[in-house]
Formats: C-alpha cells, sequence, structure tokens
C-alpha cells in the first residue's frame, strides 16, 4: 500500500470529531481555519461554535461591527486574525457578490488568506488539487522524505508543496489533506511520535537513519524584543478611563488602560510620577499617590517579550480628558488584550470586576 492509502486508512480508523469536518460549505470551513491559526485544537472549537452561532453567514458577519468581532474573538490573541476576518467577510460581499469563492486563486485575494488557508478551503469545500502545508505537514513529510529544508525559509513551502502533492498521487485531496494534517497533529508529533506503530515506518527515511528527532530543521529566529509597559489606573466618579490602541502593531483597535512605555523597569515611583504629570492626556495634573497593583507580568507574543507593570494613580484633581481619553465604568463592551484581562480576572481593583 503506498504513502496515501495508508494515510487515509489511518486518518479513517483514528481521525477526531470536529465540528467544521461536517461541512462543505466554504465560508464556515475559512471560518475555522482562520481561528485555528496559532491556535489549539481544544481552544479554537469553543470558538468555532461562538462564531458560527452569532455570524452563520458571511453576509452576517460583514454586517457586524468591527468592535463586536474583536470583542468576540478575546482571549485568542493575533488580533490581526479578526480584523482581517471582518474584512474579508466585506471583501466576499463586494467583490463575489456575497458568493463565498471556492477557487484557489480567487481565495488568495481574500485578507487574511494565504497559501495555507486557500489550499484548505478550495480542498475541503470543493475538491481542488491542491496540497496543504502547515506546521504539521512540514514535520511528516520532512521525516518521511529525509528533507533537511528549513521549514521557516522562503523557498521552503514550495519544496514541501511540490512533495505534498506527489505524495497525493490519485486520491481524494480533500482526504488527503484532511489525513496528513491529523497524522502530524496526532500521531507523527513535535516529540515522543508514535515510530513503533506508524503505519508508515516501513518507508520512513528518518527512521531508517535515526534522525526523526532532529526533523524538521527549522533556521534560528531572530531575536525577541523586549518591551516594557506601565499602564496607569485612574478611578474617579465618571468611572476609569481606557484608551484606543490606534496605532498599527500589537493588539490594533483594542482598548487598554492608559499606557507608557518605557525603556526598562529600572524607574523609581517618582521618575514614574514624573511621566505622568507631564503626559497630556492626564491634563499635567499632580499626582498624589502612585501605588503598583501585584507583581510584573510577563507576556510572550511571536516576537515580543512584554513586561507590564499595573499601577493604580491618584491625582490631586479629577481627570478627565475625554480628547485621548474614555471614562467607562465597565469593560464589558470593549474588546481588550489578553494581558489585560488576565490581570482583571486576577488582582485588579474591585472597581474593574
Amino acid at each position: 500500500m503506498n504513502f496515501a492509502n495508508e494515510l487515509i486508512n489511518w486518518y479513517q480508523k483514528n481521525k477526531r470529531s470536529l465540528p467544521w469536518r461536517n461541512t462543505k460549505k466554504p465560508y464556515k470551513i475559512w471560518l475555522s481555519e482562520i481561528i485555528l491559526q496559532q491556535t489549539r485544537v481544544d481552544q479554537g472549537k469553543s470558538y468555532y461554535l461562538k462564531f458560527e452561532k452569532e455570524f452563520p453567514t458571511v453576509s452576517s458577519l460583514a454586517k457586524a461591527d468591527e468592535q463586536k468581532v474583536l470583542n468576540m474573538w478575546q482571549g485568542l490573541g493575533y488580533y490581526s486574525r479578526a480584523r482581517n476576518l471582518k474584512k474579508a467577510a466585506d471583501q466576499v460581499i463586494s467583490d463575489f457578490n456575497g458568493v463565498f469563492p471556492t477557487d484557489y486563486k480567487k481565495l488568495l485575494k481574500l485578507k487574511g488568506v494565504g497559501k495555507y488557508t486557500a489550499a484548505a478551503v478550495a480542498s475541503f469545500s470543493k475538491n481542488e488539487r491542491v496540497p496543504v502545508v502547515d506546521g504539521n505537514v512540514y514535520r511528516v513529510i520532512s521525516r518521511y522524505l529525509n528533507i533537511d529544508e528549513p521549514i521557516n525559509t522562503p523557498k521552503s513551502y514550495k519544496i514541501f508543496s511540490e512533495a505534498a502533492l506527489e505524495l497525493m498521487e490519485n486520491c481524494r485531496p480533500d482526504e488527503f489533506n484532511q489525513a496528513i494534517m491529523e497524522f502530524g497533529a496526532l500521531h507523527c508529533t513535535p516529540t515522543n511520535p508514535k515510530c513503533n506503530e506508524c503505519p508508515l515506518s516501513y518507508n520512513c527515511t528518518a527512521l531508517a537513519l535515526n534522525i526523526v528527532k532532529d526533523l524538521p530543521v527549522k533556521k534560528k529566529k531572530s531575536k525577541v524584543k523586549e518591551r516594557f509597559f506601565n499602564f496607569i489606573i485612574t478611578n474617579n466618579s465618571s468611572g476609569f478611563a481606557i484608551e484606543k490602541r490606534d496605532q498599527k502593531g500589537i493588539w490594533q483597535n483594542l482598548y487598554q488602560f492608559p499606557m507608557i512605555e518605557t525603556s526598562n523597569h529600572k524607574h523609581e515611583f517618582s521618575e514614574l510620577k514624573k511621566l505622568i504629570e507631564t503626559d497630556d492626556r492626564f491634563e499635567n495634573h499632580k499626582v498624589r499617590q502612585v501605588t503598583q497593583i501585584g507583581s510584573d507580568r510577563k507576556h510572550l507574543l511571536s516576537h515580543q517579550r512584554i513586561w507590564a507593570r499595573f499601577y493604580e494613580v491618584e491625582f490631586d484633581e479629577e481627570t478627565n480628558n475625554q480628547k485621548k481619553l474614555v471614562r467607562t465604568k465597565s469593560l464589558e463592551h470593549y474588546p481588550i488584550p489578553r494581558l489585560i484581562e488576565r490581570f482583571v480576572e486576577e488582582e485588579a481593583p474591585h472597581y474593574l470586576k
């Protein structure tokens, strides 16, 4: 039995029951793929069901306010995915007359849709003969064929997609693509792969050469950037202050407590007090007291490590700068980063609960 047949046979016996596998509708397949980017299946499943219920069609998603989409996305991270989700839905309405595309090349025109997502939607919804290449597929193929090209280089996608297409042979693209991804997720795992009970072991080059643990190869990543955030929490009769992150970068269009970024966290309270008093968001009011809430918090992103401190700040007089800050008595209707959500859940002052 060849690679594809062995793989599909394994898949039929071992596949997980997942809600997005029960449909051929391209919109729902696309929705699941966007949610599952950078997200574990067990976490993404609940979000998929929530989005599917709230936005059962692409038109209902297109009609939604971006802030509502971001609010529902809260906790998943990588918020550009949520913004692109909304933009792509708008594109389907404006560019495709509301009909979600199933053609690989047309799918690539949608915001936030790359080669992997386009291949997944095209193959799963209409059996277009295009291979999916994600982390699981890279791992399976690199081991089976002993390909040592680093998987995070520009040319790796072409090498591995051509290999996947050849291995696909004459079987159904949707079955093959689902099978190879599931095989990588459950069987040919990054650590402790089940080589002793592998249906492909008889022809696996990495196993024969005893180099399974060495594949796939990754090019060393660039240095992670360290950032130091100081969040300022104020409270008065009109509530506490928050601000919208309008600038590009992390957490775009999400809300946070007013934040002052510093080059490190070695400053004294007197230095922070001066930074706050000279910040026009606080109307140049004098600070009466600064109190750090809890300990430093670390938040990891793909290329950044954020060190966050939260301070409760009392001013000599009330600050109500409506030009730059928003006053609210509840965060319920505002999309916020997971870092702030966890802080509020764990150790925020009572008035933030």
